[in-house]
């Protein structure tokens, strides 16, 4: 008699692993619902939502990601990141305001051009890469719409 199990049958796989309607969706997990946009268009306005996020700030995104938010996850993600980027940086121009009242205006020629020029070059790069389909994250953003 051998007790290390050796001729033990392997237990059998439960069947709910191996039925197709637990397996991913060929989507790469995300559950898409009926009238979503095509792959061209979740390209398109992902891109949209950080271009027109460093030229209208938080207006653009905020638009693109209320309006097709439902129609695709591509553009609710990117949405909501180049939304969030441009409400911090929006904060960032809050404080630069703030701090050339106290400076006397020094502070907000330095900080506010700056925050611009991140806004313009990140919301670039940002729209580059979501015209490549890539879900794109921004270095550092707030995250306050989830």
């Amino acid at each position: 008699m051998d007790n290390d199990g050796a001729g033990d049958e392997p237990a059998p796989t439960p069947p709910a692993e191996e039925t197709p309607a637990t397996a991913a969706p060929p989507t790469g997990g995300i559950a898409v619902a009926q009238g979503t946009l095509s792959e061209k268009d979740d390209k398109l306005f992902g891109m949209l939502a950080h271009i027109l996020g460093a030229i209208t700030n938080f207006l653009g995104p905020l638009i693109i990601w209320a309006i097709k938010k439902d129609e695709s996850p591509f553009v609710n993600d990117q949405g909501k990141e180049a939304l969030n980027f441009q409400i911090t940086l929006a904060i960032g121009h809050v404080v630069s305001m703030i701090l050339g009242a106290v400076t006397g205006g020094c502070a907000s020629l330095i900080i506010s051009p700056a925050v611009w020029l991140v806004s313009v070059i990140f919301g670039i790069i940002g729209g580059m890469e979501a015209n490549k389909g890539v879900v794109y994250r921004y270095p550092f953003a707030l995250r306050l719409i989830k």
